[in-house]
């Protein structure tokens, strides 16, 4: 579930094994595009990171050493 508003947004899940953690927590940087911090549920690690919205698609990555080494994702609506 993504909730927020006023250029802010969290995340957290609904259901699964990690039901009710959240994830994700961002802000607005541009049109469209979010930076914060993404926690991997399994490990409670967390990353910066960034998010961006095209129609009904978020697209998160999450970086470790700088920008090195990253993950993304992506979420679309249902």
């Amino acid at each position: 579930a993504i909730a927020g508003g006023g250029g802010a947004f969290s995340i957290t899940l609904k259901s699964g094994k990690f039901s009710g953690k959240r994830i994700g927590s961002f802000k607005v940087s541009g049109a469209n595009k979010y930076t914060g911090t993404i926690t991997d549920p399994e490990t409670d690690k967390t990353y910066s990171g960034k998010a961006s919205v095209s129609g009904a698609s978020l697209k998160m990555s999450g970086c470790v050493l700088g920008g090195l080494i990253c993950r993304s994702q992506t979420w679309h609506k249902l």
